[in-house]
């Protein structure tokens, strides 16, 4: 008996996501509010839904993609997924949200009669098309055993990370790391061209010592070295800086929540929500370096602290 999945939210992560499912041999029920996210599913075999809870409510599976916790929490309340659902259907919920959200939407599934997974994804949209994604997952053993067929097709790795929410602590705590690890990266190149030294030497010495980092290898933030880095195509996204900025805050609360003393975490957080709001509104994450190198050659913005 073929599984039926309900995707709710089918943009530039959902969609392809959607699309592999439906390769694999899932009957797939889609819904976005935007026109073009449901027309391109569509073309790819996903069966449109006139809304969210029709999609849910014959469902085994419902899978959301969201923008925030407050989407996820929406459709979760009464009247929406959880309710039109039947009895003991599996949630994941793939978005990237704030931890004590993600509890909640566990908490309202649970009470509702369902499983649920919390299961963000890293590896970008590279990663939904080529379903290669990493899936760290938060919830009971046995829903993560349930979605596991799934998430494989949609990606390479999965982790059950814990308990509810714990696949949203991993995400923050991975991007994290990842934010600032650009940010060190940029400011070695911009380093680096101050003393005279080429993107392709400080390139070959860093990928082979101890600075070697995915920041580096994989998305540098200058053009030559990878040539299949955002860098090499006017920082076009990749991982688009929004959605860090978006992630970076997610740590940041996390952070001062908890009262922990990451002084690098907060201000890379500072500093991506500075670039996402102006000019890396539409660019890959690793742009901060042009941000970097204008600031570097402007003494009194850097003095201030900032990077426009």
């Amino acid at each position: 008996m073929t599984t039926t999945v309900a995707f709710i939210g089918l943009g530039h992560m959902g969609g392809p996501m959607a699309a592999n499912l439906v390769s694999a041999g899932y009957r797939v029920l889609g819904h976005d509010l935007v026109e073009s996210c449901l027309s391109a599913a569509v073309a790819a075999g996903v069966e449109a839904a006139r809304s969210a809870v029709e999609a849910a409510a014959v469902a085994d599976v419902v899978i959301t993609m969201l923008p925030a916790g407050r989407h996820v929490l929406s459709l979760y309340g009464p009247e929406g997924l959880l309710a039109a659902a039947r009895p003991g259907t599996l949630f994941v919920d793939c978005s990237t949200i704030d931890v004590a959200d993600s509890r909640a939407a566990h908490a309202a599934a649970e009470a509702a009669g369902h499983r649920s997974l919390d299961a963000p994804v890293s590896g970008g949209v590279v990663g939904a098309e080529a379903g290669t994604l990493t899936f760290m997952a938060g919830g009971e053993e046995s829903a993560f055993a349930q979605a596991e067929p799934l998430l494989a097709v949609m990606g390479k790795k999965a982790v059950h990370c814990g308990d509810a929410g714990a696949g949203q602590a991993a995400k923050i705590c991975n991007n994290m790391i990842l934010g600032v690890s650009m940010i060190a990266v940029s400011e070695a190149f911009v380093l680096a061209e101050s003393l005279g030294l080429s993107d392709q030497a400080l390139y070959d010495v860093a990928s082979a010592a101890s600075g070697q980092c995915w920041a580096l290898t994989v998305n540098c933030p200058v053009p030559g070295p990878v040539p299949a880095s955002p860098a090499n195509r006017d920082y076009r996204p990749g991982f688009a800086a929004p959605l860090m900025a978006k992630d970076l805050q997610l740590a940041a609360n996390a952070l001062r929540a908890g009262g922990i003393d990451a002084e690098l975490g907060l201000r890379a957080a500072e500093l991506y929500a500075r670039f996402a709001e102006g000019p890396g509104a539409d660019q890959d994450f690793s742009g901060i370096v042009r941000a970097i190198r204008a600031a570097t050659s402007n003494p009194t913005d850097t003095q201030k602290g900032s990077t426009t």
